[in-house]
């Protein structure tokens, strides 16, 4: 058996824009570079950096309620902590997340943007280290097998996007589900990386919603339940072992190894 990745993305921002990447250096035991550095709060959520603790997601912005949010395009400079944002192909705001002003910036843009979707002023929120805010607690890596999507567009009758699922890494070379029997073992890359498939992804209705339009145009879960009795399309793996992943890699199933 050999996986191919097909692209790797990462989600800077929760319930904002992809960022495709060519290459990612994986580190093990943490979590997927750039990916869900930031939240913005819906209304006071509890969150304490200094005690982080992992939240529900309805306590943020998020495409399960917010489907608007597909309408921007986003992306974050690292190298200058800085935030763009663009919608109709114009910049609307941008704000340097490590500065209290360029994060009230961004704040008023929410404020401006979806004035009656917010419970309470909306707060960008930044990870501390060691944290994110992902769906899942352990939810370090996402994968999503291409041929599962496509078998599930057939079901469906309509184009299935693949970034509904916000997987960061996109495999092809599996039949489809087949990604469900990797859970419990460990997939490695040439660079020395080994990933140990953990979990299946469960799906919500954020998968229902349009990347590009914002409409939500599909019932990705109620298909997915009627057709396949589960709810589940893609999976979560840990980083056991670090290295660099990059577009046309292939994965492997280590041989003999087992995933306590």
């Amino acid at each position: 058996m050999s996986i191919r990745i097909a692209s790797l993305q990462r989600y800077p921002v929760k319930g904002l824009s992809p960022e495709p990447l060519s290459s990612v250096a994986l580190t093990k035991g943490d979590y997927f570079p750039g990916d869900r550095l930031f939240a913005v709060e819906n209304g006071p959520a509890g969150f304490e950096p200094d005690n982080p603790q992992h939240q529900p997601k309805i306590k943020f912005l998020m495409l399960m309620r917010n489907e608007s949010l597909a309408r921007l395009k986003t992306r974050y400079l690292d190298s200058i902590t800085t935030l763009f944002i663009e919608q109709g192909g114009r910049e609307v705001a941008r704000g340097d997340l490590s500065t209290r002003e360029g994060r009230l910036a961004i704040e008023a843009f929410f404020r401006r943007f979806m004035p009656k979707e917010l419970r309470g002023p909306p707060k960008v929120l930044a990870a501390p280290d060691g944290f994110r805010f992902t769906d899942s607690r352990r939810g370090f890596v996402s994968l999503v097998n291409l041929a599962s999507v496509r078998e599930l567009e057939s079901v469906v009758g309509a184009p299935v996007d693949p970034l509904r699922f916000r997987g960061n890494i996109h495999i092809e070379g599996l039949a489809p589900w087949a990604e469900f029997d990797l859970v419990g073992k460990i997939l490695t890359a040439p660079s020395g990386v080994r990933l140990k498939v953990t979990k299946r992804i469960e799906r919500c209705a954020a998968t229902n919603v349009d990347p590009d339009t914002g409409l939500r145009d599909l019932e990705i879960p109620k298909t997915l339940m009627k057709a396949y009795g589960h709810f589940d399309c893609g999976i979560y793996a840990e980083v056991l072992s670090g290295g660099t992943l990059q577009a046309g890699d292939s994965l492997d199933r280590e041989q003999g190894a087992l995933a306590l």
